[in-house]
């Protein structure tokens, strides 16, 4: 009957798991009273395919009231919400461009899965830029360099590229390069018309011997 003055949606409790569903976990507040806290609402950054990988029925588990309906008399908490976000710190770490040394952990058909320093942050390298520059591809267990192409916090989804790094090199060694011949043709212009200055001088010597 008082349920919405001791339970408001944003106050926090220490519940016991009492048993687990695929999709979560069911805890108990007090007798009679139990909230399902959905998988995804366990952790900030675990992979968790089934709740008996966070925890064990018995457990106690710090809790917070997310919502309630006491028309449909559920009641849905959170737990990872007492937590820091460490998404938040990762957004400017790992923002797009940026480059860190990564290792791949797995390396499949489509691409390979990448661990960085961060043991929560795994990134994923499509195939095609697992390329090195002598032409190999990167294999599992092999440390490298990678660079940051897409970043989407919402979804805890990295994706980076390591050829992006040597053909980024490649593109800004062009750029110089092709920006060397002006001043070249330059040179080479001041150059021969010094020769036309010394063969003058050289004709009006040889016209008045």
């Amino acid at each position: 009957a008082n349920i919405e003055a001791k339970y408001p949606v944003g106050s926090k409790h220490v519940g016991t798991v009492r048993n687990f569903t695929n999709f979560g976990v069911f805890v108990e507040l007090e007798e009679g009273i139990d909230g399902l806290i959905y998988i995804s609402d366990l952790s900030w950054t675990k992979k968790i395919k089934h709740p008996s990988e966070f925890c064990a029925v018995g457990d106690k588990l710090d809790v917070i009231v997310l919502e309630l309906d006491t028309a449909a008399r559920r009641l849905s908490l959170g737990h990872k919400q007492l937590l820091e976000n460490p998404w938040d710190k990762f957004e400017s770490k790992y923002a797009e461009g940026t480059v860190h040394a990564g290792k791949a952990t797995e390396v499949f058909d489509k691409g390979a899965q990448v661990q960085f320093e961060d043991a929560e942050v795994e990134a994923f390298c499509p195939s095609r830029l697992l390329e090195k520059e002598d032409g190999s591809k990167i294999k599992k267990g092999e440390d490298a360099q990678f660079k940051v192409i897409e970043f989407n916090k919402e979804f805890k989804r990295v994706v980076v590229s390591h050829t992006g790094i040597f053909r980024d090199e490649e593109k800004k060694n062009v750029k110089e390069a092709s920006s060397k011949p002006a001043a070249s043709s330059s040179n080479e212009e001041k150059s021969t018309l010094g020769d036309l200055d010394v063969l003058a001088e050289l004709k009006k010597k040889m016209e008045g011997n």
